[in-house]
């Protein structure tokens, strides 16, 4: 039976869970998740974890931030005057925004605080800095590249 190597395309069904038991994304309800080995298409501790699985297996791992999302930068959290903000929005803890950054790349930020002068946001990835679990099965294995 084959196994997963370098430069497959596997497709998998995955659950992935936080540390306190919490989903936090399932692909069960959906099409399986297509990526290739070796191609940077997804997070490193899961293309890692699949090397050496066969089709139809089932395998729980988990994935330190490391090799996730990264560790939590505080150099990407940052105060920012209220009146900036667009007048129609009234922000709250918890709000999502889409920020445009000065290297002209956009990206979803947090907001984490809010007071009478400011508000700060988190542009950093909602899972940097945790560790999370994966439930992983293979449902395909495509390497016909190299056979």
């Amino acid at each position: 039976m084959s196994q997963v190597k370098s430069g497959d395309t596997v497709q998998v069904h995955y659950t992935g869970t936080l540390e306190d038991g919490t989903v936090f994304d399932s692909s069960y309800e959906r099409d399986p998740l297509e990526f290739t080995i070796g191609a940077n298409q997804i997070i490193p501790g899961v293309e890692e974890a699949v090397v050496g699985m066969a089709q139809g297996e089932k395998k729980t791992f988990d994935v330190p931030s490391d090799k996730a999302y990264g560790e939590h930068n505080e150099e990407m959290v940052y105060a920012m005057d209220r009146q900036q903000l667009p007048q129609e929005i009234e922000p709250q803890v918890g709000m999502t925004l889409q920020a445009s950054f000065n290297n002209g790349q956009v990206a979803d930020v947090l907001i984490t605080s809010v007071d009478e002068e400011t508000v700060t946001l988190d542009a950093n990835h909602p899972l940097a800095g945790k560790t999370i679990t994966f439930e992983m099965e293979i449902m395909g294995i495509d390497n016909s590249e190299h056979e």
